[in-house]
């Protein structure tokens, strides 16, 4: 454990040393869809980019804005650490993103649709089609969607729909012979595909009953268009002017009195609903639709006109995913298929390989199926008595879950921490909840007021005369999908003092023990936010009498004050820091005699950095702590938080040159500047673009090597 150390006071001028969370978030945001903008990207890829980038900014919306304006609307004024009011916040965030749109839009229309067409994938419009594929459409149309389709008026007699968040829709305007014009909404239903595969004329047949993947050929039309043109059948005897595709983004941030709730299962199902009743923040409308028509939407929703956005193609550009469902590897990242560690290759049980050595498993590029295996081995061993485990976000098919239930009809005691408050994964979580107590699992969500958010598998087995407790721990959910996706680093171990460590962890979890101290362990909320600052103190100690201070972060976000503050004065200290944050940062780098001696970089690229790792140099007694935390007051302060040592020297060094690795990249990574913004690391005269993931997938598993 390193010396304690009381810092110094806190620095002078506080908020001119951070940078506004929100934008630099937008910052982040931009990133991606600079990977969009990037032609060494598969086509395929840039479009998935392009959707991520929207995806992204509708949980931007429906969390960070809708706080803000909450802020506004409750009188509650909060300034940001850089000193912003939510009010400027708000302008700031609309003058930020309105150029990334316009941006956007037009690498949609002029550069990424043109080439989707020249490879024969076509998105096309309503009037470009031949006059039998509106037949044929239609014709589907009256079958397939005008059966599930309600439209809804608005006038003295019918109150304003409600229009549910995320949901598309057509603003639709009607004329009656008898009462002029009026004003209907048409919802889209959302388990139709957004982009419907135009039928050939000579495969008719096969369009009908929605066998639309049984098309070969890749030509599509966006739903909505479908609808608009067919407009009639809702409205017979009346004349249908126009429709105009619009979307409604509301306020999804749950908010549950957990310790007034008698039911907290209960309790989130109903907030979960209420998700879709939040109030509205953000309103996206076709660039056609008339002043008066917005008027509508503007004043029934209650919204103010900067929270009008107006989109000059499609709305909704998240569900250009879907396109990745295109059988085309040519126009995608090529494959590859994931290493398995050499010591589980070998047909020995998993328990003797661990017993033996720590394992780490580095995902992507480590496959998943190890940690399945191992929980099906513990599931089927006579051996094991207990299994515990925390899960946050397993997806819809969660084969650990399986494991799990497996493992209680075998006769194990099992026991699961299932974090209901995972936000936008309740409703997956509940339903595995249900599922596990319907096992006969044990099954706990957790501690009042905190998330739990660490990541922690324990298997206790009997072993001769004494028992034994087999870990996993790592950066990342235990979900198959995201694995494929995401950096995460996860370690196998059998160390007695971690396992005594997740043991104390689980007891705080489940039962009523308040476990401050850990072995090895870095727990928050009790004490990591100390511990970390203790360690960056303790490093520039070690700067003072030997010169050689050194710190290396890799996270997701950087946002806790205290943190930030500390480095600041590692920094002044003549400590060399490097930082690499993919989201988030609110830390200034390189501003004269604050932060010169620290870098922030951030890699955006074909996988999720989603790994974090916390280097301290300790004058050459290294020190890599690796886990679920970053360094953000929720995480640090409202959340339980794990971050794990590498102590095995073998493993330390493989993680130790990883970290390396990713910090000289440059073909993904950008540099930050004080301002905030970024700018593209370029490689030495005359050298080639070093990419870190493709090293990673070109050295994969080297970090499990023994030669």
């Amino acid at each position: 454990m390193p010396t304690s150390f009381t810092p110094p006071p806190p620095l002078n001028n506080k908020s001119s040393l951070f940078l506004n969370r929100e934008l630099t978030w937008l910052q982040f945001n931009w990133r991606v869809l600079e990977e969009a903008l990037d032609d060494t990207h598969p086509l395929l890829e840039r479009v998935k980019f392009l959707a991520i980038f929207s995806s992204n900014l509708d949980e931007f919306f429906m969390i960070r804005v809708s706080g803000l304006r909450q802020q506004l609307e409750l009188g509650r004024i909060e300034a940001s650490a850089d000193g912003m009011s939510p009010a400027e916040q708000l302008a700031a965030i609309r003058q930020s993103l309105t150029p990334m749109l316009q941006q956007q839009l037009q690498l949609w229309t002029r550069e990424l649709l043109p080439q989707l067409h020249e490879q024969d994938i076509h998105i096309l419009g309503y009037s470009d089609l031949k006059g039998k594929q509106r037949k044929l459409l239609r014709r589907h149309f009256k079958r397939e969607i005008f059966p599930t389709l309600t439209p809804l008026a608005f006038d003295p007699g019918h109150p304003f729909p409600h229009i549910s968040n995320l949901s598309l829709n057509l603003a639709v305007v009607i004329q009656d012979p008898e009462h002029g014009e009026r004003f209907a909404r048409v919802k889209v239903p959302g388990f139709f595909p957004r982009l419907l595969r135009i039928p050939s004329e000579d495969k008719a047949d096969i369009f009908e009953g929605l066998g639309l993947s049984d098309v070969t050929a890749n030509n599509f039309v966006w739903i909505e268009e479908v609808i608009a043109n067919n407009l009639d059948k809702l409205f017979p005897g009346l004349d249908v002017v126009a429709a105009y595709p619009f979307r409604v983004t509301r306020d999804a941030d749950i908010e549950i009195e957990e310790d007034e709730a008698a039911d907290l299962l209960a309790a989130i199902e109903e907030g979960v609903e209420l998700r879709y009743f939040g109030r509205p923040v953000r309103l996206e409308v076709a660039a056609n639709m008339p002043q008066h028509v917005r008027e509508i939407l503007i004043d029934n929703l209650g919204l103010q006109g900067y929270q009008v956005y107006t989109v000059d193609g499609p709305v909704g550009m998240a569900d250009l995913i879907d396109l990745m469902n295109i059988d085309r590897p040519d126009l995608k990242e090529k494959a590859f298929a994931p290493s398995v560690p050499l010591p589980f290759t070998t047909g020995e049980d998993f328990f003797s390989v661990i017993r033996r050595r720590d394992i780490l498993l580095y995902h992507p590029y480590d496959s998943f199926t190890p940690v399945l295996d191992f929980l099906h081995a513990a599931a089927g061993d006579p051996n094991v008595l207990a299994i515990k485990q925390t899960l946050y976000r397993v997806g819809k098919n969660a084969p650990v879950v399986q494991a799990l239930m497996k493992a209680r009809e075998h006769g194990k005691q099992v026991a699961v921490l299932v974090e209901l408050k995972a936000r936008f994964d309740e409703e997956n979580n509940i339903v595995w909840a249900r599922a596990l107590e319907h096992a006969g699992v044990h099954v706990v969500y957790g501690l009042v007021g905190l998330k739990t958010h660490a990541k922690v598998l324990m298997v206790v087995r009997r072993e001769a005369d004494r028992i034994v407790r087999y870990v996993h721990m790592s950066s990342g959910n235990y979900n198959a999908i995201t694995a494929r996706i995401y950096t995460d680093i996860g370690l196998f171990t059998s160390d007695p003092e971690i396992g005594e460590d997740v043991a104390d962890l689980f007891n705080s979890l489940t039962g009523y023990s308040r476990q401050l101290q850990y072995n090895k362990l870095l727990v928050a909320p009790a004490a990591m936010r100390s511990e970390i600052t203790n360690r960056i103190h303790r490093e520039i100690a070690q700067h003072k009498e030997n010169g050689n201070g050194y710190l290396a972060f890799k996270m997701n976000q950087l946002v806790d004050d205290v943190i930030i503050e500390s480095l600041y004065q590692a920094s002044q200290a003549g400590v060399k820091v490097d930082l690499q944050v993919r989201g988030i940062c609110t830390l200034r780098p390189g501003i004269p005699g604050i932060s010169d001696n620290i870098s922030v970089t951030s890699i955006v690229g074909r996988f999720l950095e989603h790994a974090r790792i916390y280097y301290f140099y300790n004058n050459g007694d290294e020190e890599i702590f690796i886990g679920s935390a970053d360094m953000m007051q929720r995480n640090l302060d409202r959340r339980v938080e794990t971050l794990f040592p590498i102590e095995d020297p073998a493993l330390k060094q493989a993680v130790k040159h990883i970290l390396e690795v990713h910090l000289r990249d440059t073909a993904k990574a950008r540099r930050m500047l004080p301002d905030g913004s970024y700018e593209r690391i370029q490689p030495p005269e005359g050298e080639m673009p070093m990419d870190s993931q493709q090293w990673m997938i070109d050295y994969r598993g080297f970090w499990n090597r023994e030669d």
